[in-house]
């Protein structure tokens, strides 16, 4: 295979356990390669540093599979999948809904799958994964027998690796509507158009957190999505729920997993603006006895960090506005680039701003399915803050 030989003084992140080659870290590359193989890589004097597949297509270069001179092949992608099963059933998820493989964060840079009761939902978001696509669902196949395995990739990112936007049946077919269950809460999953691969799963541990804090409390969920935090604290005894939505699609959902909780009689979903509702919102007075921030990324790139920082704080403080003394602030942020010190410090200048005090009651991140590497940052960015405010 061919070897990719890093810059002098490049190495250090990666032997420390990084998994990404930028185009800019590499010296030279010996032998011929074409998009999607298997390469080398080593420290400019020849230490070997790892072992990853290629692309000419994007700024980073090499995604590492491993760190070890190991055969990349069929075998050392079952064992990778079968690792991966294995590591979820350790945590004895209350759940059929949760993430089954998690890119970096299960060292298969580039691929996704989520689980939907017996269905599977795949992402490959790199081109070495993109050729792998039929031997892992093949493994994924031989692993877990799912029903059918549909592919979510119509993602943007895709388009760094010049790779297209398509979406469909991988193995059998079925709905695209699926029901899964967390904490006995059930919830409708569009597959094929909702976010990501039709839910958010890494706020799963989250939104069982919140339970504790809603009982008989008026609840105001802010991006609300298809109701996954409101519907929870509906179902842990909120006397009443509201939620903001700006998609009248998902508001549909929302109602529809409402009704199916049994708990559409104390859920009121609005759909439009978040920033406008909240305005609106205090204007008239409303109060509420918890607030749950779930905004998307504001901060998609690090020249995308004021604007997204003024955008946290406009949310926080008009949630500030709207709560009662000694209520409830869930305030969550997946924007790699706002870590937890930064969000923490915009919600406290927004409480600053509106004369409210604050107590950290709980720090949060993504659920367990969706493990963090400590040498990697990049695999840590859902922040969730549990605030009491007075």
């Amino acid at each position: 295979m061919a070897t990719v030989f890093l810059r002098r003084g490049k190495e250090k992140r990666l032997l420390s356990g990084h998994l990404w080659v930028y185009e800019g870290e590499i010296e030279q590359i010996q032998g011929e390669v074409g998009e999607g193989e298997v390469v080398d890589v080593r420290t400019a004097a020849g230490k070997f540093v790892g072992r990853g597949t290629y692309t000419s297509r994007s700024k980073i270069a090499v995604r590492l599979l491993t760190h070890r001179q190991e055969e990349i092949d069929e075998e050392f992608f079952r064992r990778r999948l079968a690792d991966a099963v294995a590591y979820r059933r350790q945590l004895s998820i209350d759940a059929t809904g949760y993430r089954l493989v998690y890119s970096e964060g299960d060292f298969l840079p580039g691929l996704i799958v989520d689980r939907y009761g017996e269905v599977l939902v795949l992402q490959t978001t790199t081109v070495g994964m993109e050729v792998r696509k039929p031997l892992i669902v093949q493994l994924l196949d031989d692993l877990l027998n799912p029903r059918y395995i549909y592919e979510r990739n119509d993602l943007n990112v895709r388009k760094l690796e010049g790779l297209p936007s398509v979406k469909g049946f991988l193995r059998g077919e079925g709905e695209t509507l699926v029901e899964i269950e967390e904490s006995g809460v059930r919830f409708l999953v569009d597959i094929e158009g909702g976010q990501k691969t039709g839910f958010f799963l890494d706020q799963r541990e989250n939104r069982r957190a919140i339970a504790e804090y809603v009982g008989g409390a008026e609840v105001l969920d802010v991006f609300c999505y298809t109701g996954g935090f409101a519907i929870h604290a509906a179902c842990a005894g909120a006397k009443s729920v509201w939620g903001i939505e700006n998609s009248e699609t998902a508001v549909t959902m929302a109602r529809q997993n409402a009704a199916l909780n049994g708990v559409l009689d104390r859920c009121t979903f609005l759909v439009g603006n978040a920033f406008d509702h909240l305005r609106r919102l205090s204007q008239e007075g409303k109060q509420f006895d918890v607030v749950i921030l779930d905004p998307p990324a504001f901060v998609k790139t690090k020249s995308a960090l004021a604007g997204g920082l003024a955008g946290y704080k406009e949310i926080n403080l008009r949630a500030l506005k709207l709560l009662r003394p000694g209520g409830i602030l869930v305030s969550c942020s997946c924007s790699f680039h706002v870590d937890e010190a930064l969000l923490l410090a915009v919600v406290a200048d927004a409480a600053r701003d509106t004369r409210r005090t604050l107590r950290l009651i709980e720090s949060r991140g993504q659920a367990r399915d969706h493990p963090v590497l400590p040498s990697m940052p990049e695999t840590r960015y859902l922040k969730c803050l549990i605030f009491q405010v007075s």
